[in-house]
Order: structure tokens, then C-alpha cells, then sequence
């Protein structure tokens, strides 16, 4: 059976002031979620004064991402227009805690999403604040934007917009989903029983055991994503039931607050994409785009011309 596709409260938190880099200033922060500590880079622009008021956005990633990659991207180029960004780890990932490792749970992700809200409007020098998802956790913040009124706006970038409708086209067949799900159920007794986390290859270009199969290369290039150290190409089995559960097309009907999307032909499930809009209730913008899906991880004309959209959208909606 071949598996394949196309592409609470935070009461604690503290910030490292060690991290710096060179294009902005970023530091090492730690909140809770749900009794986890998650950790995060906090981006601040440039002459950045702790009297003033600034918006703050969230970025998120891909999946089994690390906050190195493309939420750091995004949030740093944010930095550089002025707002103070949020890249973190979700929890089992990176360097955030939770187990088991590398697994996937949307419903876990919104609770991380909305700790980490909390820990950003308890900032003295945070106003409003948006979130920004790339590739996965567009539906992850989809799912914010429906469920969370803190939330002022939120941008989506080459989203991830799947539904019941498109997973037996992406992944073969209804039979094999009944069956990635029964393995999904089997690891995830294995894990309650004897604590072990059954792993497979979360991206390859030919590896058939992988979760992705397919035409990989910002993940098999050590010269982008792949090259990563903080990343895993891992994904838990026991992961499958909540993934292939994750629906953010439900979503967008609920979804009231100003909502822009950056996407093109070339990235996922581009109809999926077009309906998800059109669904959206409130204010909105739909940017179509050009480029490949993976370009909008980290090749400058993509994440750029992307940048260049979202940071005028937040600037007008975060105010």
C-alpha cells in the first residue's frame, strides 16, 4: 500500500537575551502550553524601544517544521517592517517539550497557537496581534482564526487546505486511508502500552514508507531545509488518525476577522485554496501569486513578493 501526495493560559514566561543575530534582534523565549514548556525566537525590529506599543504576528510552518526554518524566515523579515514576530516550536517539536516526538495533532497546535497569543499580549510592548501560516500551519492558524477573537488578522502563504474530499485523491484511495488510519491506532496502543514511538520518514522523493512522497527537494537539499539542524525528517505513525482528521476548509465559514492569502497554481491543492477564500466571511484578499509551493519557504522572490503583501495587510490591520 502506497501512501503519497503532492505537496489555555500562559502563567510563565521568560526570555533569553543571549540570542542575537546579526539582521535583527532576536531572542530566546520559553511559555507554557497546557503544563509544556514551548520555545520560541522573539524578532524585534530595528531600534526597537520596550516604551513604545508594536503589532505582533505569529509564524508558523510546514510540518514536523522547526521554528530555523520557514517561520523563522517570515518572522524575521517581519522584524525588518516593523512588527515584533514569533517563531516557535509546536510542542514534540524542536526544542519545545511534549511527547511523543514528532507527532502531529491539530488540535494540539491550536492549543499551542492560542498559549502562544497569550504569552505575546502579555508583553508590555505588544499591541494587537496577527499570525502568519506557511504551508501546514496555514490551516493551523485557519483554525485559530475561527476559534480565538484575540486574534486581529491572519495571512496564509502556499497553504495547506485539505478536506474528506481531496485525501482519497492525495493519498490513493478510501482503502488506503482505512489503512494508514488502522496504523495510526495500532502505534498509538504501542506507545500508551510500552511508551515507544513507531517513526517514518516524514519527506522523500522515492521512499514509498515515507508520509510524503514525491517530488521533496527543499527537504532533501542540505542547502535548504534539509540542511536544518534543528529539523527531523521524522513523523510519529501515530499520527496518522489526527492528520488526515485535519480540516481547515471547515473552517473558513466561521472565519469573520480580515483574512489574506498568498498562493499560486504552482502550490498545494490551489482549488482547495480559491474555495477556502471564497468561503472566508469577512474581510479578505486573495494574492495569486507565481512560483512552486516550496519557493515560498525560502526563495527570495517568492518570500519577498510574499513579505511585501502580508506586512501591509498586518501594518493596516494590527492598528
Amino acid at each position: 500500500m502506497e501512501a503519497k501526495h503532492t505537496l489555555q493560559k500562559n502563567t510563565e514566561s521568560t526570555i533569553d537575551h543571549s540570542l542575537k543575530n546579526t539582521d535583527t534582534n532576536v531572542q530566546k523565549v520559553h511559555f507554557q502550553s497546557d503544563g509544556l514548556t514551548l520555545v520560541g525566537h522573539l524578532y524585534t525590529p530595528d531600534n526597537f524601544d520596550q516604551s513604545k506599543k508594536y503589532p505582533a504576528v505569529i509564524t508558523g510552518g510546514s510540518l514536523t517544521s522547526v521554528k530555523e526554518q520557514m517561520a523563522g524566515t517570515y518572522a524575521r523579515k517581519l522584524a525588518e517592517q516593523g512588527f515584533v514576530a514569533l517563531a516557535f516550536d509546536y510542542r514534540n517539536y524542536g526544542e519545545s517539550e511534549g511527547q511523543p516526538r514528532q507527532y502531529e495533532d491539530p488540535q494540539l497546535k491550536l492549543k499551542d497557537l492560542q498559549a502562544a497569543t497569550t504569552y505575546l499580549l502579555a508583553l508590555p510592548f505588544v499591541d494587537h496581534v496577527g499570525a502568519l501560516g506557511v504551508c501546514t500551519s496555514g490551516g493551523n492558524v485557519a483554525y485559530l482564526a475561527a476559534e480565538d477573537d484575540r486574534i486581529k488578522a491572519v495571512a496564509t502563504v502556499a497553504a495547506w487546505l485539505p478536506d474528506e474530499n481531496t485525501l482519497p485523491l492525495l493519498y490513493g484511495s478510501q482503502e488506503n486511508l482505512d489503512e494508514l488510519r488502522r496504523k495510526g491506532q495500532e502505534a498509538k496502543k504501542k506507545f500508551a502500552s510500552t511508551g515507544e514511538t513507531d517513526i517514518i520518514l516524514a519527506y522523500h522523493n522515492e521512499d514509498q514508507s515515507a508520509s510524503h512522497v514525491g517530488p521533496m527537494e527543499y527537504y532533501m537539499d542540505n542547502n535548504r531545509g534539509g540542511g536544518v539542524a534543528e529539523w527531523k525528517n521524522e513523523l510519529a505513525v501515530m499520527s496518522w488518525e489526527a492528520w488526515l482528521d485535519f480540516d481547515p476548509m471547515s473552517k473558513a465559514k466561521n472565519i469573520t476577522i480580515p483574512f489574506m492569502m498568498v498562493h499560486s497554481d504552482g502550490s498545494a491543492l490551489p482549488d482547495n485554496a480559491k474555495s477556502f477564500y471564497n468561503d472566508l466571511q469577512g474581510e479578505k484578499e486573495l494574492v495569486w501569486s507565481d512560483g512552486y509551493h516550496f519557493d515560498y519557504y525560502d526563495q527570495p522572490a517568492q518570500v519577498n513578493a510574499a513579505v511585501e503583501k502580508v506586512s501591509t495587510f498586518f501594518a493596516d490591520k494590527l492598528k
